[in-house]
């Protein structure tokens, strides 16, 4: 059985966060932080850009995972929720004597290498155009933000960094996968960067369960697909992610 352990998710009414907080309230006491309720679980209801009202959810929490973001068109509210509301998590979680906080990023931090072969052929799945061996895209490469988005992820990576380094707050950074509600890819691309229920969950209680002398790392975590292009082995090596499920051909037959 797990050691015990008081978890609060941020965006546990989201697709991903309420994957994450349903499998964690298995074992471990989970909370939430949400603009509204969470069914089934106790919830403080604010907004992340208001610390003062955010606060009071961190008493107690061993462990935060932070899944909550705007994803919309907005520009203001990428920084006001994404920046702003980030740091306000991790301050928080500084001052509350927070042991751990998992970040919710994404793939969107290098987006900008889709641009370029072999990447290109494996999300199009031209698979005649896929050399034998593929250099898989990890966690030490240059971030390459594709849009506001896949940037202010970048700056909660790098806020997480100085917390770590500063502080002594262990973090660790997930690069989601493209998960959706109906858990299959809808197109070629889709199929490339797909992440099942099960996996996002796994990653994420992985991360939570890591040892305690893991103080910052970044992880990939998509599944095992046939056009992947992002490296998962350091997410194994460091936190034991292995992925369950898997798109193994596309188009499928």
């Amino acid at each position: 059985m797990p050691p015990s352990r008081s978890i609060l998710v941020t965006g546990a009414s989201g697709l991903i966060g309420g994957l994450a907080a349903r499998d964690l309230s298995a074992d471990y006491t989970v909370t939430a932080l949400n603009r509204r309720a969470v069914d089934g679980i106790p919830t403080t209801q604010a907004d992340l850009p208001d610390i003062e009202a955010i606060r009071p959810a961190f008493e107690g929490i061993d462990t935060v995972v932070h899944m909550a973001a705007y994803l919309g068109p907005d520009v203001d509210s990428h920084f006001k929720v994404n920046v702003r509301g980030t740091y306000n998590v991790f301050e928080a979680a500084r001052q509350a004597g927070v042991r751990r906080v998992v970040f919710g990023s994404s793939g969107a931090a290098t987006h900008g290498y889709e641009k370029e072969e072999p990447y290109k052929a494996l999300i199009e799945a031209r698979w005649d155009d896929v050399p034998d061996r593929v250099e898989y895209l990890d966690h030490t490469a240059p971030v390459r933000p594709r849009g506001v988005y896949g940037a202010v992820k970048v700056a909660g990576e790098a806020l997480g960094r100085a917390y770590s380094d500063e502080f002594g707050l262990s973090v660790i950074c997930i690069r989601i996968g493209r998960v959706v509600q109906e858990d299959r890819p809808a197109d070629a691309w889709h199929a490339s960067v797909y992440l099942s229920h099960r996996d996002i969950a796994q990653a994420v209680r992985r991360c939570v369960e890591a040892p305690d002398d893991l103080k910052y790392d970044i992880i990939y975590a998509v599944s095992d697909n046939k056009g992947r292009w992002r490296d998962i082995d350091h997410a194994r090596d460091s936190v034991g992610y292995v992925p369950q499920d898997g798109i193994r051909e596309w188009p499928p037959r």
